[in-house]
C-alpha cells in the first residue's frame, strides 16, 4: 500500500471515530437546544477553530474565487443533508433514520458509476457489506413514516453528493479555506432557520456547552477538514465505506460512555461493517497510470 494511501485511510478512520463519538455529545447537547440551534452553534465553533489557522499561518495565499465558490456549494449541500435529517427525525424513528442516512455508502458508488468512475469489485463488495452491517446495527427498523423516511433519504442522497463533490472539485483547493467556508455557510443558514422555527436561548447553549464544544472542535472542525485532505488520495467509494464506520464507533462509544448494550445481531453488524472495510483494503481499486502519477507527484 502506498504511504499516501495509508495516511488517507488512517485519516478517514479518525474521521469515523470522531463522528461516532459525536453521536454521544449530540444526544447530550440536544436535550437543551433545538436541532437547528445546535447545528448553527457547532458549525460556528468549527469555523472559529479553523479561521485562526488560515489567518496566522506562515504562507497565507489569498483564497481564490473558485475555492470560495466550491466551499459555498459544499456548505449548502451539507446544510441540506443536516436539515433533511433533522426534519425526518420528527416523524421517523432514530434507528430508521440512522440506517437510511447510512445508505450514502451505496449512493456514492452509484453516483460514481453515473459519472463514469471505475469501481473495483472490492469497493462494491465493501459498500454492500457496510450497508448490510448497518441494517443489523440499527436494530428494529419498524415504526417509520413515509414522509420522514423520504426526508432522511434526501439526507442520504445529499451526503453521497457531498462525498462525490469533495472528490471531484475540492481536491486541488485549500483544505482549510474549503472547510471554513462550508462551516460558515451551514452556521448562517441553520441560524436563520433556528430563528424561524425554534427559540434559541443563551441558557440552553450554556447548559449544552461541553458536548457542543466537543462536537464543534472534533466532529466538525477537525473531522471534516481531514475528510477533504484524505479524499485527495482515496477513491469516493473507498472513503464512504471507511467513514460509514462512524455508526460502529458511535455504538461502541454508547456502550463505553452511556452504558448501552448491544445485542448479538448488533455486534454482528459491527463485524460486517469492518469486513466491508477489509474488502476495500484487500481488494483495492487498480490505479490507472494517470492516477499513479498523481500519487507519486511530489508537488501534488
Amino acid at each position: 500500500m502506498h504511504v499516501r494511501t495509508l495516511k488517507a485511510d488512517l485519516m478517514l478512520l479518525a474521521v469515523a471515530v470522531m463522528w461516532g463519538a459525536g453521536f454521544t455529545s449530540q444526544r447530550s447537547a440536544m436535550e437543551s437546544m433545538g436541532p437547528f440551534t445546535f447545528n448553527a452553534a457547532r458549525y460556528a465553533v468549527g469555523a472559529a477553530v479553523i479561521l485562526p489557522l488560515i489567518l496566522f499561518r506562515k504562507s497565507r495565499p489569498r483564497p481564490d474565487r473558485r475555492t470560495l465558490i466550491v466551499g459555498v456549494l459544499l456548505g449548502v449541500v451539507m446544510w441540506g443533508a443536516s436539515g433533511f435529517q433533522q426534519m425526518g427525525l420528527v416523524t421517523t424513528t432514530a434507528s430508521r433514520a440512522g440506517f437510511i442516512t447510512g445508505l450514502y455508502v451505496l449512493g456514492v458508488p452509484l453516483l460514481g458509476l453515473l459519472l463514469g468512475h471505475r469501481l473495483s469489485k472490492g469497493h462494491l463488495l465493501g459498500a454492500v457489506l457496510a450497508a448490510a452491517g448497518l441494517a443489523m446495527l440499527c436494530g428494529n427498523l419498524s415504526g417509520g413514516n413515509i414522509r420522514g423516511d423520504l426526508l432522511v433519504l434526501g439526507c442520504a442522497v445529499l451526503w453521497a453528493v457531498h462525498v462525490v463533490l469533495v472528490a471531484l472539485i475540492a481536491g486541488d483547493g485549500d483544505a482549510l479555506v474549503l472547510a471554513c467556508t462550508q462551516f460558515i455557510v451551514v452556521a448562517i443558514l441553520s441560524l436563520i432557520v433556528a430563528h424561524v422555527v425554534e427559540t434559541p436561548t443563551l441558557v440552553g447553549l450554556r447548559v449544552g456547552a461541553i458536548p457542543l464544544l466537543y462536537n464543534g472542535v472534533f466532529a466538525i472542525a477537525i473531522a471534516f477538514t481531514l475528510q477533504i485532505i484524505a479524499q485527495r488520495d482515496a477513491p469516493p467509494t473507498h472513503a464512504a465505506v471507511l467513514m460509514s464506520l462512524e455508526a460502529v464507533f458511535g455504538a461502541l462509544f454508547g456502550v463505553l460512555l452511556l452504558s448501552e448494550r448491544l445485542s448479538a445481531a448488533e455486534w454482528a453488524g459491527c463485524g460486517l461493517m469492518f469486513a466491508g472495510m477489509l474488502a476495500c483494503q484487500l481488494w483495492p481499486h487498480t490505479r490507472t497510470p494517470e492516477e499513479q502519477a498523481q500519487l507519486t507527484d511530489p508537488v501534488r
